[in-house]
């Protein structure tokens, strides 16, 4: 489960988001590739655009589901 308080530093406000468990598998950049980036160093993955369509939200939702180390979270904020 993703830890809000544990957050990548590079994910924008909002209710998405992923923390530092993440190991960069690229799961979950092939289901939300335009609304997820690599950091700098490509040691983590971020959201650096949150869902604003029914089909991103989507793609939000699957990319969540299939992280393997559950990095990715969802505050509803």
């Amino acid at each position: 489960m993703a830890d809000k308080n544990d957050k990548v530093k590079q994910n924008v406000p909002g209710k998405y988001y992923i923390d530092n468990s993440c190991v960069p598998c690229n799961d979950c950049l092939e289901e939300a590739p335009t609304l997820l980036k690599y950091t700098e160093d490509e040691s983590k993955v971020y959201f650096h655009k949150q869902p604003t369509t029914p089909e991103e939200e989507i793609a939000a939702k699957k990319a969540m589901e299939i992280c393997p180390v559950e990095a990715l979270g969802n505050d509803g904020e």
